[in-house]
């Protein structure tokens, strides 16, 4: 299998290259929309415990992925796809390009988790959130938002950032729970006020709590665990905590990060074993510390969520999202996003 030594310096970037220190039977390509942090300490362990496998990652945003893997449509350059938004995967050209398997270990998820035609199956999952930056709400004078409706007050003008939904699965999933649960038509009116407030739009879901962090705005719209490790990193520096996890009171839309078997993988045998590592015990001692949710039976909250403040069962903040609608509501209501908000934003 080819490495990526030709990819662009942007690309390279974005991709993490781990290789084993022995000779090695066996090489996986993997492609993942996963955090970058998260991810290595996934690959890590699975490096430890298949040393004679050696997995090389390719990580970028969901949006992104998606035009990647169908650009390489005609000549798919990985064995597996690994905690991609199922929003992407459920789309019929992706599925067209998946080979059923089932792994060891699947009857740990529960079954809503599990695609009954064994395309894909999902071991953890986000949701949406906001990064409330309290000193500058306190400097600003700005009441702490509690609900979607209130980002759109004008006192929030230039203090929102908020993940693209063309690049970024967390972007994404928001605007199709809105789209859902306003309905439509009541949604675009809803981010065609929002983005009056908005500064900016980011590729990337973690990006907006960064930005609230480094106290460049008051309020990321982001994904809820991203709120959990920023707010760790000032309880691990012994500072002050500015930053404040809010779930808003209408419900936040969420997403499966599901995993899946290329039909056109060079080598499905070791494939195979990176997804059923995915469901050992090893594997979800991870998760339990390092996913939002994950989707085995009898796990908990982490640590670093208890500490957060996230509620014990995330699945009661969850907006009533039917998933697979908007998986085949993407390119829609992307090309509307695009030309409602994005284009218009740019010739104001």
């Amino acid at each position: 299998m080819a490495t990526y030594a030709r990819l662009t310096a942007g690309a390279l970037l974005a991709t993490l290259m781990l290789w084993g220190t022995t000779v090695l039977a066996g090489e996986i390509t993997v492609y993942t929309a996963l955090d970058a942090d998260d991810a290595k300490v996934y690959v890590d362990a699975f490096q430890r415990a298949n040393p004679d496998i050696k997995l090389d990652l390719y990580r970028v945003s969901a949006g992104k992925l998606g035009a990647k893997i169908r650009a390489e449509a005609q000549n798919p350059r990985h064995d597996v796809i690994w905690g991609w938004t199922i929003s992407e995967m459920e789309r019929p050209d992706i599925i067209a390009m998946i080979e059923p398997y089932q792994p060891k270990g699947h009857e740990r998820i529960g079954k809503r988790f599990l695609d009954p035609n064994s395309n894909w199956f999902a071991t953890t999952g986000y949701f949406g959130a906001l990064c409330v930056n309290t000193e500058l709400l306190a400097r600003n004078n700005l009441p702490k938002p509690t609900s979607w409706a209130d980002l759109t007050k004008p006192v929030y003008k230039g203090q929102l950032v908020m993940p693209s939904p063309l690049d970024s699965g967390t972007g994404y999933l928001q605007v199709a729970a809105w789209a859902q649960t306003m309905g439509e038509d009541n949604a675009f009116a809803y981010m065609t006020q929002l983005d009056r407030n908005i500064a900016q739009y980011t590729s990337s879901g973690s990006a907006p709590c960064k930005l609230a962090r480094d106290k460049e705005y008051a309020v990321g719209i982001t994904y809820a665990f991203a709120v959990v490790k920023i707010i760790d990193e000032f309880v691990q520096a012994k500072v002050n905590v500015p930053i404040e996890l809010v779930i808003p009171s209408e419900g936040a839309g969420y997403e499966l990060e599901v995993s899946a078997l290329m039909k056109a993988s060079h080598n499905k045998a070791d494939a195979k074993r990176f997804l059923d590592w995915l469901l050992t015990d090893e594997a979800v001692s991870i998760m339990n510390e390092r996913a939002e949710m994950n989707t085995v039976m009898g796990t908990s909250n982490s640590n670093l969520a208890r500490q957060a403040h996230m509620p014990a069962d995330v699945s009661k903040v969850f907006a009533p999202v039917d998933l697979k609608r908007a998986a085949l509501d993407k390119e829609s209501l992307t090309a509307r996003w695009k030309k409602d908000i994005l284009d218009k934003r740019q010739i104001r």
